[in-house]
C-alpha cells in the first residue's frame, strides 16, 4: 500500500470528489434503488434508513437505525434461520451498497484520508475505514480523471488475498436527484453490472 499524507490538502481532494458526484443532491435523495451483478435487488429508504433486500426466494426488511425491527417476508422459520436470513442480508447490503455509494462516505466516522502521488504524476486518494461496516480495516485507493470523477479504485481487503488489486468505476448515470452514480465496475476483467439503478426525491 502507498504511503501519503493526511491533512487539508487530502480532505480537499475529497471534497472535490464529492462535488463532482453532486454531494449534496445525494445526502437530500429520498430513495435508491440497484440491483448487484443481477443477483440482489434493494429499494432504500435513505430518510428513514430502511433497506428492502431480495435475493432468491427471500424478502427482508432491514431497519438500519434499530436492528430489531427487521424483519423477514412471508417466511416461516425458525429463530435461529431467521437470524441468519437477516444477518445474510445486511452484509449483502453493505457490501453490495459500497460499489454504489462509495464516494460519498469518504468523510465517515473512523475514516482516514490520505493524498497519495500516483506513478504518472497525478494524484490519488487512500482512504482507510478503522470502523464502520462488514470488515473495519480495509483500504481503497481512489483514482479520478481531470474533473475528479473517479475511474478506479485499488483495494487492500480482508476478502482479497492480494493486495492492490484494481477495479473500475464508469458508466456515470445522473439521477433523478442530481446526484451521480456509477453503473459498471470491473475486476479482474469480469464485469460487476450495477443495474435498474435510481436515485429519487418524493
Amino acid at each position: 500500500m502507498p504511503e501519503g499524507e493526511t491533512g487539508s490538502k487530502a480532505d480537499q481532494f475529497a471534497l472535490k470528489i464529492q462535488e463532482a458526484l453532486h454531494y449534496q443532491a445525494y445526502q437530500d435523495t429520498d430513495y435508491l434503488q440497484w440491483t448487484f451483478r443481477n443477483k440482489h435487488h434493494y429499494l432504500w429508504n435513505k430518510q428513514q434508513q430502511t433497506v428492502q433486500v431480495k435475493w432468491d426466494d427471500h424478502t427482508v426488511h432491514l431497519n438500519l437505525n434499530k436492528p430489531q425491527k427487521s424483519y423477514l417476508e412471508n417466511k416461516n422459520v425458525n429463530e435461529k434461520e431467521r437470524k441468519k436470513i437477516l444477518s445474510t442480508a445486511l452484509a449483502y447490503f453493505n457490501n453490495d451498497s459500497f460499489w454504489v455509494v462509495a464516494p460519498f462516505k469518504l468523510f465517515d466516522t473512523g475514516v482516514t484520508r490520505k493524498l497519495v502521488k500516483l506513478d504518472n504524476n497525478s494524484q490519488g486518494l487512500l482512504i482507510n475505514y478503522s470502523s464502520g461496516g462488514t470488515t473495519p480495516g480495509d483500504s481503497y485507493l481512489w483514482k479520478v480523471d481531470q474533473n475528479h470523477i473517479p475511474t478506479s479504485y485499488q483495494m487492500w481487503v480482508s476478502i482479497l488475498p492480494i493486495g492492490g488489486i484494481e477495479a473500475t468505476w464508469s458508466d456515470w448515470k445522473k439521477t433523478e436527484s442530481g446526484t451521480y452514480l456509477s453503473q459498471q465496475h470491473k475486476l479482474l476483467g469480469f464485469g460487476i453490472p450495477i443495474s435498474n439503478l435510481r436515485a429519487w426525491n418524493d
